[in-house]
């Protein structure tokens, strides 16, 4: 451990207690001095920090002074997202790479931009030359997240215009990454695989023709193959990871990067590592670890009473993580539903209808279903909740073959282009680094001599 050659295990553990004791904050002095702690208010909406052209995460009301559920709404430059994934739905196509365009351009694409998009996307897939071996190979990672973060960081050395200026430029870094990301998370995990796994590693070359959802499917099975049920539900679940509004924890950290005037790799690198918390882009882990408790503890889980006996269970802190936390419920912004959840669970639903995972899809509704109630009863708190998009993204994960390394990795691979979007809103219009104040509550001292001490 770091420091043992100097100090003794105990002068360790008592300077690391001295962080501990100089760390901790009296919550009452939150309320004495007004702050909004993670920037929300006490009733739970967030504070306003800026403006956005890009996307509206819409889950109530205020009504004179008072907040007031609604259900939720997802809104893509104007766009309702149960409009955009129905209209793909109806004409039977891929959607992604069209929410994409809109995210970017603030329009949607005709026939023939929308073609010709894909074609520029499609022929930015490749990694530079070496790339691979040198950033990749040479330097596997237990965690793909922070393989992601450290090769888009490395890509900027690969970059002959990185710092050139204007929004073409920004675009062409952007469009750049939202074609690689995918590549570079296969490689990243078949790296991983081979290092730390002892199993086999399988690097498939780039198809062309394949959109990102093929391309995703394509490049992590061996065999290459995927039905077109199976990358359609893909696609919907990117187009619903693609963007969430300017206050999500990893777009705020890309605008705050930003207004910093940093680069754009920079920007995205902070992103991703931010995207990796179990607070924000892990969740879908923990809904899957928490299911996975679940299965092992309850023997009939069409039983409502046994599941809910066990939820019980587990809001007391008795069982599972000890969290008291169901995960994939609540949301800071939606509270009667969340829109994601609902258009994902109903495409899941439908792919495994007659498939021995249909099981697990019926226990984590019957999850959803009884949390409300349940924490009613135990907590005493009769606080709106609804699923959020992670309650069942990650068993969509599982159900389509994709390993559990890669769950949060794909939420990266989406969002990026919403990333990307606000960056050139905050390239463009912020003109101000984000600064916001803490208040200082230490007492003034007087300094001690060396000697004196």
């Amino acid at each position: 451990m770091w420091m043992r050659e100097n100090f003794s295990s105990a002068d360790i553990k008592n300077l690391c207690n001295e962080v501990a004791n100089n760390s901790v904050i009296d919550q009452k002095l939150y309320e004495k001095f007004h702050v909004k702690r993670g920037l929300r208010r006490s009733d739970g909406t967030g504070v306003i920090a800026g403006i956005t052209n890009i996307c509206n995460v819409h889950g109530y009301i205020v009504n004179e002074g008072e907040v007031e559920a609604i259900p939720g709404e997802l809104i893509y430059r104007g766009y309702n997202i149960n409009d955009i994934v129905a209209n793909v739905e109806q004409e039977d196509r891929f959607g992604y790479e069209e929410t994409v365009f809109l995210l970017l351009f603030g329009h949607l694409p005709t026939t023939q931009e929308l073609e010709l998009f894909n074609t520029y996307i499609a022929h930015n897939r490749e990694l530079p030359d070496g790339f691979v071996e040198d950033m990749i190979l040479k330097a596997p990672s237990k965690n793909i997240m922070n393989k992601l973060a450290r090769s888009v960081l490395a890509l900027y050395s690969y970059d002959d215009e990185v710092e050139g200026s204007g929004i073409e430029n920004e675009m062409r870094i952007a469009l750049s990454l939202i074609a690689k990301m995918p590549v570079i998370m296969s490689c990243a995990y078949q790296v991983k695989k081979r290092h730390y796994d002892n199993a086999s590693l399988i690097m498939h070359p780039v198809r062309y023709e394949e959109n990102t959802a093929q391309t995703i499917l394509s490049l992590l099975r061996t065999d290459r193959q995927y039905t077109k049920e199976e990358a359609q539900l893909l696609d919907i679940l990117l187009m619903l990871q693609a963007e969430h509004g300017g206050g999500n924890n990893s777009t705020f950290t890309c605008r705050v990067l930003t207004s910093s005037g940093t680069d754009a790799y920079s920007a995205y690198a902070g992103a991703i590592g931010s995207l990796k918390g179990h607070r924000h882009g892990g969740a879908n882990i923990k809904v899957m670890q928490m299911l996975d408790n679940f299965k092992a503890n309850i023997k009939n889980w069409a039983d409502e009473g046994e599941v809910a006996d066990y939820m019980r269970k587990v809001i007391r802190k008795e069982a599972n993580d000890g969290s008291g936390l169901i995960y994939g419920m609540g949301h800071a912004v939606y509270t009667i539903s969340d829109p994601r959840a609902i258009i994902l669970k109903k495409h899941a639903f439908e792919l495994a209808k007659g498939r021995e995972i249909e099981a697990e899809f019926k226990l984590l509704d019957t999850v959803e279903r009884l949390t409300p109630e349940i924490f009613k009863e135990v907590k005493g708190s009769g606080k709106t909740m609804c699923a959020n998009v992670d309650m069942y993204s990650g068993l969509v994960y599982r159900m389509l073959g994709i390993p559990d390394d890669l769950f949060t990795p794909l939420f990266a691979v989406s969002r990026m282009v919403g990333w990307s979007a606000h960056r050139m809103e905050e390239t463009l219009t912020g003109n101000r680094i984000i600064r916001p104040a803490y208040k200082a509550i230490a007492a003034k001292r007087d300094y001690v001599k060396l000697s004196e001490r």
